[in-house]
């Protein structure tokens, strides 16, 4: 019979970690006599991240004592302590090539189900010493899994640990975590997974997705950059230009989804050409491209833009991409811009006003003033083709006309916004700054929506997600702290990014970190690929080869360093 050989908890603290502050429940430590097993956690323990970690689904992890024995010798260690791999129960038995998901198990006066692997992320290898820790335990099955409470009650060293139902499928722990972090998953398999009712819903939903093929989509465009010239530059205000492009030899452009940008790359100054995004601002399957640029005041590349580029030249644009686009369907539409997030809602209301769609569309648009505020006319004439249109400006500075009723000086408001009359079942899409993207946000929560159909677009880096870290002030993009790299050229082209290569940084994500460039990631170590970023020129190599590599066109940073010049979409 298995047995419960250790009961382990530990409240949440904060440890310091690469200069960062982590906040993180993984120290555990063994605890003598009986503990009471709750719904969500065992008394005295605590989860610091809750988005990865704890919650009904994952209140009790377990690891097995014959992995301490494995990983000891594997690791050439003596210091493995019950406690250290995060387990609240450490168990003699129960492998994970024997336990399944859905099993349950009475251990003392409780019972458990199991739900699902443990998630990989860095903090097991933090807590050791280990940085691929995260990797080792997918790639030689030995994960651990979480279970759920199914009846509350005591535990305590020496229980007995009897089986009391088997899962539906028969799939077991170390099967279910291969089908996520493995290659040459089995689609049989795949499918049995989703049958199993006790996995865990963030589970299923990965597996989901593999099975209807959406992290497989066909990618389209070309890659890297291409030449593409310059047909005319159009100012729209004092301060915005749109610049038109095509092709050189009058080829076909591929069609782009409304909402997304490209990458232009520009020869400015004396320095390493230059890489920044923008978003297309027209009809986006049309004859040409068109972006739209505001000057900035210290910008180099929109200052060329504004003051240098002319028609008839020729610049590197690269595909279009982005996530941020408008979704088919026949509900109610909210598209929300303050000044120049004003472009990529423009590209959707193009496309809504093509297809005269019935679905009805709130325009929601704030500005300075009618002098700054871009595409007022096009915007009201594209919103006269549809028959269910709503336009709403809000001016900051200026007082609008009496034969303005659209118009409202001030900015949004709940009050204001409500007034409206936007819908609980809108697809909202919101671009602008951080702050104003903050008060729609905050509205469209409260007025019921799900996160799900708020869709926001903050022009640079995509927000960041680096679990457990102690939230810090954000900072501006810069070059790396100290003396400049030597090496190949990195371009972070959402942040603007270009700095030279350094073996200082072990990864582009240890560069990207330096730059205070926003970064997304987990494990760190190859397996998660929280990381996955898209590489729109050169080539890079795994310092760790990853379990599973990503698809063409992509990379994972937490584990690559650059082999010749490269630009990614960070």
């Amino acid at each position: 019979m298995a047995t419960l050989l250790s009961v382990n908890v530990g409240t949440p603290k904060d440890v310091s970690w690469q200069g960062r502050t982590v906040h993180t429940g993984a120290w555990k430590s063994p605890v003598s006599g009986r503990r009471m097993v709750r719904r969500l956690n065992i008394e005295g323990d605590g989860q610091g991240d809750l988005a990865g970690h704890g919650g009904e689904m994952r209140a009790v992890l377990v690891y097995q004592s014959q992995s301490y024995r494995y990983w000891a010798e594997q690791l050439g260690r003596d210091d493995l302590t019950f406690g250290m791999f995060g387990e609240n129960l450490t168990v003699d038995g129960l492998p994970d090539d024997e336990v399944c998901v859905g099993d349950r198990y009475r251990i003392g006066e409780a019972e458990f189900e199991v739900t699902q692997p443990r998630v990989t992320c860095y903090r097991v290898g933090m807590r050791l010493g280990e940085p691929a820790m995260a990797s080792l335990l997918v790639a030689r099955h030995r994960p651990g899994f979480y279970m759920r409470v199914i009846t509350e009650g005591h535990v305590g060293s020496g229980d007995g640990i009897t089986l009391t139902r088997r899962g539906p499928e028969q799939l077991s722990v170390a099967d279910t975590d291969a089908l996520l972090y493995l290659p040459d998953r089995d689609p049989v398999k795949l499918r049995s997974a989703l049958r199993i009712p006790a996995l865990s819903p963030g589970w299923q939903q990965s597996f989901e997705d593999l099975v209807t093929g959406q992290q497989a989509a066909p990618k389209e465009g070309w890659p890297g950059f291409r030449p593409m010239r310059v047909t005319r530059i159009v100012p729209e205000t004092a301060g915005i230009s749109s610049v038109h492009l095509d092709t050189p030899d009058g080829t076909p452009l591929p069609a782009a989804r409304p909402g997304q940008y490209l990458s232009i790359r520009l020869p400015v100054g004396d320095a390493a050409p230059a890489v920044r995004s923008y978003s297309l601002s027209a009809a986006p399957d049309g004859g040409t491209y068109r972006i739209s640029v505001k000057r900035e005041p210290f910008g180099k590349v929109s200052g060329y833009i504004h003051t240098t580029l002319r028609p008839g030249d020729l610049v590197d644009i690269a595909s279009p991409r982005g996530t941020f686009v408008l979704e088919e369907g026949t509900g109610p539409v909210a598209l929300i811009s303050a000044g120049i997030g004003v472009t990529p809602v423009l590209a959707m209301l193009h496309r809504l006003a093509a297809a005269r769609a019935a679905r009805p569309v709130w325009w929601i648009q704030v500005a300075h003033d009618r002098a700054s505020q871009a595409f007022a006319d096009e915007a009201h004439s594209l919103l006269a083709r549809l028959p269910d249109a709503h336009e709403h400006t809000y001016y900051t500075s200026e007082a609008p006309r009496p034969e303005q009723p659209h118009i409202t000086h001030g900015r949004p408001t709940a009050t204001s916004l409500k007034a409206l009359g936007i819908p609980a079942d809108v697809d909202a899409y919101v671009c602008g700054p951080p702050p104003f993207m903050d008060v729609i946000g905050d509205f469209l929560h409260g007025q019921g929506l799900s996160p799900d159909r708020i869709h926001t677009e903050q022009f640079s880096a995509l927000p960041a997600i680096n679990p457990g870290i102690t939230p810090a002030a954000a900072v501006r993009p810069h070059q790396p702290p100290g003396a400049p790299g030597s090496g190949l050229l990195v371009t972070f082209a959402l942040s603007g990014i270009t700095t030279p290569w350094s073996s200082a940084h072990a990864s582009i994500l240890e560069l990207a970190e330096a730059c205070d460039i926003p970064t997304r990631w987990s494990c760190r170590s190859g397996v998660c690929h929280t990381c996955v970023s898209h590489v729109v020129t050169g080539d890079v190599a795994y310092t760790a080869p990853p379990l599973e590599l990503p698809d063409t066109g992509e990379v994972l940073i937490c584990c690559s360093r650059p082999t010749t010049d490269v630009v990614l979409d960070l």
